[in-house]
């Protein structure tokens, strides 16, 4: 499996595999439990440097965790509340590069340093969001976020 090193000049390559072997995993399976659970595996097979990958999905105006990989998590973090929260509240990702100088920061993992989260909007409405935690400070960069972004546009597709 590709791995993907920050400032890597194959890095935006590697994404374009990962989306193909997205589209090639979910084909055909319309179990969205089931998406969500092999897209975070497959994000957490192909990135390098993370802690923790997964989903919190929107239920009235909190996120509850979803399918990850990683150690355990919180379960429920409030619309407004945290870097999940924040991207829930503003279907707007956030891209951290030291969590412990965001405003109220939920620390779930002590171990991680930054943090990437995408909204997951589905005709319209805030389905979820992709949560991805590194140990290292500044581990995301422009080119994660954009391809994160086409990794989750394709997956709301299998919702």
């Amino acid at each position: 499996m590709f791995h993907v090193e920050n400032y890597s000049g194959s890095a935006q390559k590697d994404y374009e595999l990962v989306i193909k072997q997205l589209q090639a995993l979910l084909e055909g399976e319309d179990d969205s439990i089931a998406n969500l659970a092999n897209a975070s595996s497959l994000l957490n097979q192909f990135l390098s440097d993370i802690n923790w990958v997964g989903f919190y999905l929107a239920k009235g105006n909190e996120l509850v965790l979803g399918p990850f990989q990683g150690l355990p998590a919180c379960v429920r973090i409030p619309f407004g509340k945290g870097v999940c929260g924040t991207a829930a509240a503003n279907k707007k990702t956030e891209r951290i590069a030291d969590v412990n100088r965001f405003p109220g920061h939920i620390a779930c993992d002590a171990a991680s340093n930054s943090e990437i989260v995408v909204p997951i909007v589905k005709d319209g409405q805030l389905y979820g969001v992709l949560d991805i935690d590194s140990p290292s400070k500044n581990r995301f960069d422009e080119i994660d976020q954009e391809n994160l972004e086409k990794f989750v546009d394709v997956l709301t597709t299998y919702l």
